[in-house]
């Protein structure tokens, strides 16, 4: 076999298929000789009919040991390829099989040296940005600072009504009707009626204008301005007060994220690009594997927009189970009956969470499996799951296809993501840990074609066995 390897791929496929066709011509001329020799003593017809049927499972069985020799040989290497190169291109890791590839003649070695050369020129390229992108955090230190120390709440909105900044003081006002997140829409927090109407007034006058709003939650009233930016730029909400005795949370400063000012509409989410759209990352920790009977007791969600992780959008909730927690799932997840005692139950972090990911993609490692969890407990917390689900399972068959390992562990390794060994098997950090996973398989799709939610969705649900076997 290892005088294969010092052959061309031209050569080999060539004698490849004279094999094909010497095995082929050897079976039905010793099924012809075999029926000939039946022929003398059983007739020539049955002869005839048990040549031409000994040569046919023959032919059978030859194919499908050509099958298996050319799958196992060429076209699982040249998956494995394609897959590698992906992912040193797109997350910066991974490489060529050289040795699994060592039938591909000069393939293998020719994608090698450009997968080099193209991280070579990577290494070039942020060399180069390096001074700016440092002079670039030390403006954006410098702004958060000062926008962190204006004593009034401000949100930044894009023509799509989707908020693209806010403040400290915006995040506390905001956060009792709702999580305060990028890209949510603006009505989320605010009735719409009263906000539209000081909206057409500001942009038929070009002026400020003041409005006083009861949010739709808690009772709280807003006294609001609506300030314009300019023509198809936008516009500032500035809350002067709210009527609640709301502390602002100076772990969380200025979030924003400019590249959201050319917004779009997300009615349809499954027309979007996936990289335009918002995902809610999440993971549960559980007092066991059956979900029609254990409970949840903890929760952590990451919120993704732009293929980019939000810095301080984030749920890490232990959950109250109401019943006790098997020491068996406390030496896994580390969570106590001590650490929920007095936490809020399932129909309040359920419904905390179904806030968060309003109008986002939901995203979990073997999705089924968590959802379980939150479908059963819908009704009582006031919720219904419709968000569209992608499950990174089944993106990673998608990408590497089924013959490879699919678990977080083997994912992260193949990515180049590490989880610190004591956030894994936490909620929090194994949400974490997909959702940096998630931005670097975004990419890879859609080097693969797959550009929108519902083409990931379709190629997803061709791998589903995979989850129904893992579950």
């Amino acid at each position: 076999m290892k005088i294969l390897t010092t052959l061309s791929l031209r050569l080999r496929i060539f004698l490849f298929f004279v094999l094909l066709a010497v095995s082929g011509v050897g079976l039905v001329m010793a099924a012809l000789l075999i029926g000939y020799a039946r022929a003398s003593s059983a007739g020539i017809e049955s002869g005839f009919v048990f040549a031409a049927v000994l040569s046919g499972f023959g032919l059978m069985a030859l194919c499908a040991g050509v099958w298996f020799l050319f799958d196992e040989n060429v076209a699982r290497p040249i998956e494995r390829l394609a897959s590698g190169l992906r992912t040193r291109a797109h997350a910066g890791t991974g490489g060529v099989d050289k040795h699994a590839a060592r039938y591909l003649g000069d393939l293998a070695p020719a994608a090698e040296a450009v997968s080099e050369q193209l991280m070579r020129s990577t290494m070039d390229q942020a060399s180069i940005v390096a001074s700016e992108t440092a002079r670039l955090t030390a403006d954006k230190a410098r702004l958060t600072a000062l926008l962190s120390e204006i004593p009034v709440a401000m949100v930044l909105v894009n023509p799509a009504h989707q908020i693209v900044l806010y403040d400290t003081q915006a995040a506390g006002v905001l956060s009792q009707v709702c999580p305060a997140r990028l890209n949510a829409s603006i009505f989320d927090y605010f009735q719409k009626g009263p906000f539209l109407a000081a909206y057409e007034k500001m942009v038929s006058s070009g002026l400020e204008q003041s409005f006083t709003d009861l949010a739709a939650a808690n009772g709280l009233e807003f006294d609001a301005r609506l300030k314009p930016l300019g023509p198809g730029e936008g516009y500032l909400v500035i809350i002067d007060e709210a009527h609640a005795n709301i502390a602002p949370d100076q772990s969380r400063p200025v979030v924003f994220d400019f590249d959201l000012m050319e917004g779009q509409a997300t009615e349809n989410l499954m027309d979007m690009r996936l990289k335009d759209l918002t995902y809610v990352v999440f993971d549960t920790e559980t007092t066991g594997l059956l979900p029609h009977k254990d409970e949840v007791v903890q929760i952590g969600a990451v919120r993704v927009v732009k293929e980019k992780i939000v810095p301080g959008e984030t749920i890490n909730q232990l959950v109250d189970p109401e019943m006790k927690i098997p020491p068996a799932s406390t030496k896994v997840h580390g969570v106590s009956d001590a650490m929920v005692t007095g936490q809020p139950t399932i129909k309040v972090a359920g419904k905390h969470l179904h806030n968060f990911a309003r109008g986002s993609v939901l995203v979990a490692h073997n999705a089924p499996f968590d959802m379980a969890f939150l479908r059963r407990h819908a009704e009582a917390c006031g919720v219904d799951w419709t968000n569209p689900i992608l499950d990174t399972v089944l993106l990673s068959a998608v990408l590497f296809g089924t013959t490879e390992v699919h678990t977080l562990d083997a994912l992260c390794d193949r990515l180049g993501v590490t989880i610190p060994p004591e956030l894994r098997h936490t909620a929090l950090g194994d949400a974490h840990a997909t959702a940096e996973v998630l931005c670097k398989m975004l990419a890879m799709l859609h080097s693969r074609g797959v550009e929108t939610l519902a083409g990931a969705i379709a190629e997803a649900k061709k791998h589903k066995r995979l989850l129904e076997d893992l579950n």
